[in-house]
Parts: structure tokens; C-alpha cells; sequence
């Protein structure tokens, strides 16, 4: 049964580009980024699915007034195995807006394809994915196969805006959906040749520093106190934060805590105008072995104390915290897809990560999960890119496991 699936699944490139094609030009992107969410891809998928008689499907929509229709979709498709432990695979439908056009080689919403590369907004993030996974369940409905473990597919609303009305919805409502002696893969990180096994993320926190000094004519700056000063002061000062935790981690790369400045909002309008406000932002991906509350003591100490020698006040607020996760390198779902990638000839190796995935909110429940695909790692990128053979060695590794050929 695995030949004739492997086989089936080689013959399918044509479908991919096909599948990424009406997918990319559904423009599932988020009403934060100005657009009309997941529905119309939604609609797509799910037709896909029932046009291959795949019906057990469950809906956990999250309310959404921002939207036409007033949801964002989350849905889960299930093909029945001989086993009720299941397989589960997880893929976000919401795309990221497609930037400076400019930087675009072609129209970001119509997929091009040059051999076996396809170019177009969500070709990487997330559809692969979402391909390998319509196309093994195709497969298995076309050759009758019912494999050794229940399939269930998750397509979800909301990944690249926050996971509130997506993924985090659904554990919120439905959580009892989710068993703990499951196997849970999230294919939404990886590396170019597959080897990348994802088992654990560091903590993601961004902080929000608000400096307050005294605005003044910028010809009289003794009257006031320079906010934007201040805040710089601090930002240099905040680079010492790495000798302050210096844990390392194999694991991770870089094996280290990271403290970044990022982003920096508009103070003053006027070019004559000494800053009386000055608020910049820092993003903190934190090891797990670090304590956070640690972190967050040392940056406004750290932060205070510089502000003070400029004659400032600064507050510093922590908007997003999502603590670190991880998953045992031994737990039956990291030796299910070992096994797989090794008999598809790759020697797997398991990683940390610095970016953030679902996967942290399975692991916070108490599930095993892990990441894995094989991908270019161009995500959010201009000239985005996917590949058609990747997309199918993918759909057979967990074609693989479905099939149950070993027992974990």
C-alpha cells in the first residue's frame, strides 16, 4: 500500500501548482492587514475535500465582525484508521500581505511556475503544507487505503495575526478534540533538506518602553528634557542584557537569548521640536532555561536607571508574552517522523527555534508536538517560493506514519 501511495504521490506535480494556484488567489489575508480573511480559501479546501467524499468534517469558527460572513473559519477533516489514535497535521490558511510590490518579480497573487519552483504570496507559508496534506488525503481516498491511524487535518484561521481566532479558539472551545497520546505535526518551519526536526521554541516576548522627558523648542533645549536622548541612552544600555543572561543552548540558533530593538514610533512632527514622548519597542526570544520574570526585572532596572541620568521617566510594558515550549527529543511523535525521514534516506536532528508556532500552544496543553517540513525558509519574503517536489516527498513522510509500518 505505501508503494502504490509513494507512486500515486510522485505522479501529482501538476495538481500542486493547480492547488496552489486557486489557493494563492483566494487572498486570505487577515483584517489586521487590511484584508477579508480565510473565508473564500476556506470554501476552497473544503470543497476539495468533499469532492474526494471526505465529509467527517468539524467546524470551530471564531466569531469575527471584521469580516464578511462575521467568521473565521477552523475546520478539521477526519479520515477514519484502524486505530482511533490519530495522526494529526495542522495547516494555517491566513497569508501575510504581499509588501512593496516592486520587489516583486511577478503579480504575487497568480502563482508562476519555473520547473519545479512556484512563486506567489503563501506558496512557502503555509500552503505547502496545506497541499501535502489535501494531496495524501486524495491519495488514500483514490487507492481505498485506510490507514493504520486516524488522519485528522486541521486548517485553521489567524496564524499570522495572533492565533485568537484560529488555533487557540479551537483548544479554547474544543479542546477535549485533542488527545493526549496522539502524534501532533506542525509543518510550518523546517529546513531545505528536510533534516530540521523542531522540538522546542524559546519564550516570545515584545516590550513597549514609553519615555516621557519635556518637549520644548528645539532652539532652547535646556528647557526641556530630550526624550528621544533618553530613549536612545537606554537602547544602548539594554545591549548589556546579553551579558546579563548569557545561558546557552545547543539547541537553538543562535544558541543564545536574543534582546532586539525593533520598532520605533513617531514622537514629534516637527523637525523644530525636542521630543517630550519617545516609544520604541524590543523583541526578546528568550531560552527556555532563562526565567522571564528575571528578564523583565533587569530591563526595567536597567531602564529606570538610565532614564534617571537624563532627567526622564520611562515605563516599560510587556503587551505579548508567549513562554518557551517543548517537546521530549524521545516522545513517540519526534521517533515516528525520525523513523519515516530515515527510511526516505535523512538523517533527522532535533532543533530549537526562536520564532514562534502553534505548536507551542499544543505543548501548553500537555501534547507532544513537533515542526517539520521541508522548505526554502523564504516566508514573508517578495518572490516567496515552494517547491512541487518538496511538496510531494513531504505528503509521502507522513504517508509514512498514517500507514503505521512501526509502532510508537
Amino acid at each position: 500500500m505505501l508503494a502504490k501511495l509513494v507512486s500515486l504521490l510522485d505522479r501529482q506535480g501538476d495538481l500542486v501548482f493547480e492547488l496552489q494556484s486557486a489557493l494563492t488567489a483566494a487572498r486570505a489575508v487577515g483584517p489586521e492587514n487590511g484584508g477579508e480573511g480565510e473565508a473564500a480559501k476556506a470554501a476552497l479546501i473544503e470543497d476539495f475535500l468533499r469532492a474526494h467524499n471526505i465529509t467527517d468534517i468539524v467546524h470551530v469558527d471564531a466569531p469575527d465582525p471584521r469580516v464578511p460572513g462575521g467568521l473565521r473559519p477552523n475546520f478539521i477533516a477526519t479520515l477514519p484508521g484502524r486505530s482511533t489514535r490519530a495522526l494529526w497535521l495542522f495547516a494555517h490558511m491566513d497569508v501575510v500581505p504581499c509588501g512593496d510590490l516592486s520587489l516583486w518579480k511577478t503579480d504575487p497573487w497568480v502563482v508562476k511556475r519555473r520547473g519545479d519552483l512556484l512563486m506567489g504570496r503563501g506558496v512557502e507559508d503555509n500552503q505547502q503544507a496545506l497541499v501535502s496534506m489535501l494531496l495524501l488525503a486524495k491519495g488514500l481516498q483514490e487507492l481505498h487505503i485506510v490507514p493504520e491511524y486516524t488522519l485528522k487535518l486541521v486548517f485553521m484561521s489567524d496564524e499570522e495575526c495572533g492565533n485568537t481566532m484560529g488555533l487557540a479558539h479551537v483548544l479554547a472551545e474544543r479542546g477535549d478534540l485533542f488527545p493526549a497520546d496522539d502524534l501532533y505535526i506542525v509543518p510550518d518551519g523546517g529546513s531545505p533538506d528536510g533534516s530540521e526536526i523542531e522540538i522546542a521554541e524559546k519564550s516570545l516576548c515584545w516590550l513597549k518602553f514609553t519615555v516621557t522627558g519635556e518637549q520644548c523648542h528645539a532652539s532652547l533645549p535646556y528647557k526641556g528634557v530630550n526624550a528621544l536622548v533618553a530613549a536612545s541612552a537606554i537602547i544602548m544600555d539594554l545591549q548589556n542584557l546579553a551579558q546579563d543572561f548569557s545561558d546557552r543552548n545547543p539547541l537553538f540558533a543562535p544558541p543564545v537569548s536574543t534582546f532586539t530593538p525593533t520598532r520605533h514610533e513617531n514622537n514629534v512632527d516637527g523637525v523644530n521640536i525636542m521630543p517630550g514622548r519617545d516609544v520604541f519597542w524590543m523583541d526578546c526570544r528568550i531560552l527556555p532555561e532563562t526565567d522571564v520574570d528575571s528578564v523583565f526585572c533587569k530591563v526595567r532596572e536597567r531602564a529606570s536607571a538610565c532614564a534617571a541620568r537624563h532627567g526622564a521617566t520611562v515605563s516599560v510594558e510587556v503587551p505579548v508574552c508567549n513562554p518557551a515550549s517543548a517537546t521530549e527529543a524521545d516522545a513517540p511523535v519526534v521517533r515516528a517522523l525520525t523513523q519515516a525521514l530515515a527510511e526516505a534516506g535523512i538523517t533527522p536532528r532535533p532543533v530549537g527555534i526562536g520564532g514562534g508556532t502553534v505548536a507551542a500552544l499544543l505543548r501548553h496543553r500537555g501534547l507532544a508536538a513537533c515542526v517539520w517540513s521541508t522548505i526554502r525558509s523564504c516566508c514573508h519574503e517578495p518572490n516567496e517560493l515552494s517547491s512541487i517536489t518538496a511538496t510531494l516527498k513531504d505528503a509521502q513522510i507522513f504517508a509514512r506514519i498514517a500507514l503505521g509500518t512501526n509502532s510508537f
